[in-house]
């Protein structure tokens, strides 16, 4: 048996560790033994663990011993920072202590397991700037209310112990840490007075002399960017561990991209200087004249307020073609629609602050202004390469949105259209091993159901399928089994593979309800109408379980929607109602749901995955729709039409495989726990009407009861 599996098996030093709360998971040794054979050859794994299994355990104690046995380096990548969190303070320390009692790895000083865990620059304090900024608030910050925060930052960072925003209290203006945080472009290095007390100098050498570094999927794939052009954050690794792995072609594809929004313009030159209150950096320096030599601060001032009015002509521009309706769905088709009156005044602002630095006498003045002017330099270099569509293989598109106080806003990005080649170069053809895992990976929940899939019927209104007749079925990724979509989509299509099903009793812990009622989303009879039927199917089911019921959405459009129905009908039956806003915080909205134990809790988007309700208070998901992805979203859009262009099948290739992936996340929330149980509703007739409705029902878990109401 192999050492990793022994570990954890019912004998094994876990099991000691543990004692009466251990619990034999034969799929979590089988997962330790499939990852260890993958380390051991450097090779490729993709591998889904069902919820249970313990998947962090049964990779985590091979890469111990690969650090410790073999001298090797790890990186595991997380894509939530709880995961980050309870890895770092709960799981390692945890096998750290059972091994070193079992005296498979030695006590020694160092120690010979060194897990650091890895946080980008921008998360630390620098003492430096927060002294510069504490001296120079009057003029540097705009108003009483930005100073009353830098002053909770103050008493925060001379009794914080590791410096990182993780441990500060919430800021009511989270701007003001840009001027205290640590920056690559400004900082001193050993130059610095406060070097040897900087937390992020301190952060960077444990890093340095760790063996097991613990990061996020964005700080991972920042670094593998930044190695495309030599550079690099992370040291050297021989093997990674993509945790959360269904996320990674979102994460990869948003780092190898660009973005550019109208508020990071804004914000940089009110920070350079804000002409309503005569505050910011620039009017710091001209306050203290003895810090610049020469004239140059006012010219810079100059030039800011010129680069304002360009950035207004130039966001103005895309609002006009927004509101034209030349960019369907927001998608930019083709170079050079606006006249780019951002870059010339960016770029002659970034060179007059690149002069200033030169004049400046003090030497974290300095530092300050390569800063400014990097920055200043990047968003002219951004806007240069959207607006000629310079990156090849990317999809670029345009948002707006209203923000505080009514104002209009413009975001600006481009991402790859397929991350595959990209990862296929600069991952997986590295000596490094890579295992990637999730409990959504494949899909199918059974390594035999994953054909069962048909080209869709024709298709119309908001359920997202597309709606002209599917053209030529050439064979393409989705006839390979479960994990051909990941690994075609990921450029890891040669990677071992295993499909791994829960502990869970699902028979005694699952209960699935088709409802053959519900209205169809395609059928024509109005918004209207299928808002009032849907509702009136939820308001049933809610009731069946005396509350205690996520419901999942597609759009934020039909969550608002039935949540104006439904208030009305669950309050005064005592079933609190909790609404999911787009970009609002789960945390109060989960805390609330789990006090409550009778709220019906209405989330889109992020709460179809990575939300963890244990216990009696969920026992009730609601599936409104089959989670297709809307067909004009840029993105998606440009990767269906690259399929077709090549003769696939953008439906069964990619728009069905995204769908039935996303559709286990969300059944995946109720049964989190041996103790659990509950229901899955399903509020979408076409699962059990369309040919392809039977690769949904083969993605839920084997076992759990079937009901076709």
């Amino acid at each position: 048996m192999h050492a990793a599996a022994a570990i954890l098996g019912p004998s094994g030093p876990l099991a000691i560790a543990l004692g009466t709360a251990f619990e034999p998971r034969p799929e979590q040794e089988r997962l330790a033994a499939a990852v260890t054979a993958a380390m051991g050859a450097r090779s490729h794994l993709v591998a889904e663990a069902g919820t249970g299994v313990g998947k962090s355990f049964a990779y985590l104690v091979p890469a111990i011993l690969r650090c410790v046995q073999n001298k090797d380096i790890v990186v595991v990548a997380t894509h939530t920072i709880s995961l980050q969190e309870q890895l770092v303070q709960k799981d390692i320390p945890l096998l750290h202590g059972a091994l070193a009692r079992a005296g498979i790895i030695p006590e020694a000083d160092p120690p010979a397991l060194r897990p650091v865990l890895v946080k980008g620059r921008g998360n630390y304090v620098s003492i430096r700037r927060l002294r510069l900024a504490s001296a120079r608030q009057e003029s540097l910050l705009a108003d009483p209310a930005a100073r009353r925060q830098l002053h909770v930052i103050e008493d925060w960072a001379y009794q914080t112990t590791d410096g990182t925003r993780a441990t500060l209290p919430r800021l009511e203006r989270p701007e003001v840490w840009s001027h205290v945080e640590s920056d690559s472009d400004n900082c001193m290095g050993q130059r610095c007075p406060n070097y040897r007390e900087c937390f992020y100098q301190r952060a960077r050498r444990a890093m340095e002399a760790g063996n097991l570094l613990v990061c996020n999927h964005a700080l991972f794939f920042a670094d593998l960017a930044l190695r495309a052009g030599g550079a690099g954050f992370l040291p050297r690794y021989d093997h990674v561990v993509l945790d959360e792995a269904h996320n990674v072609e979102d994460a990869a594809a948003e780092h190898m991209g660009l973005s550019l929004t109208e508020g990071r313009v804004g914000f940089l030159l009110r920070t350079l200087h804000d002409p309503r209150r005569g505050k910011g950096y620039l009017a710091s320096l001209e306050r203290h004249p003895m810090a610049v030599e020469g004239s140059g601060v006012r010219r810079a001032i100059g030039l800011t307020a010129a680069a304002e009015v360009g950035s207004r002509e130039f966001f103005d521009q895309w609002i006009d073609l927004l509101d034209s309706g030349k960019l369907p769905g927001g998608r930019v088709r083709q170079p050079g629609l606006v006249q780019n009156t951002l870059s010339p005044a960016l770029r002659e602002l970034s060179l007059a602050l690149s002069t200033l630095r030169e004049q400046a006498t003090q030497e974290q003045d300095k530092f300050e202004l390569n800063s400014y002017s990097r920055r200043a330099a990047d968003i002219a270099a951004a806007a240069d390469a959207i607006v000629g569509q310079t990156l090849p293989g990317c999809a670029y598109w345009v948002e707006s949105q209203v923000r505080g106080h009514g104002v209009r806003r413009v975001d600006l990005a481009c991402a790859p259209i397929d991350v595959a080649p990209i990862l296929r170069e600069k991952l997986f053809t590295k000596e490094c091993g890579v295992v990637l895992t999730s409990a959504t990976l494949a899909t199918a929940s059974r390594p035999q159901a994953a054909a069962a899939a048909k080209p869709a019927a024709a298709d119309d209104g908001p359920s997202f399928v597309p709606d002209d007749e599917p053209g030529p079925r050439a064979a393409g990724p989705s006839a390979g089994g479960p994990f051909a979509h990941v690994g075609a989509r990921l450029g890891c299509e040669a990677a071992g593979t295993i499909l791994l099903g829960s502990p869970f009793d699902f028979a005694r812990q699952m209960e699935v309800h088709v409802e053959r009622a519900a209205p169809d989303p395609r059928d024509g009879r109005g918004q209207a109408e299928y808002a009032s039927r849907l509702s009136d199917l939820i308001v049933k089911h809610v009731a069946a379980t005396g509350g205690g019921a996520f419901v999942l959405f597609n759009s934020f459009s039909l969550l608002r929607s039935l949540a104006e129905r439904l208030r009305p009908v669950l309050l005064p039956h005592g079933y609190p109602l909790l609404v999911h806003e787009p970009g609002s915080p789960r945390t109060e909205l989960l805390q609330a749901f789990r006090e409550s134990g009778r709220a019906v809790l209405l989330g889109a988007a992020s709460f179809w995955q990575g939300v963890d309700v244990r216990g009696d208070a969920l026992r009730n998901v609601i599936i409104t729709q089959l989670p297709f992805e809307p067909p004009d979203r840029p993105l998606t859009e440009a990767r269906l039409e690259a399929i077709r262009s090549r003769g696939g099948n953008p439906f069964t290739e990619d728009s069905l495989p995204r769908a039935v992936i996303r559709f286990k996340q969300g059944i995946g929330r109720l049964i989190r726990s041996r103790t659990d149980t509950g229901r899955i509703v399903v509020l979408d007739p076409r699962i059990v009407t369309k040919p392809y409705g039977r690769t949904f029902l083969d993605a839920v878990p084997p076992g759990a009861r079937m009901s076709r109401d």
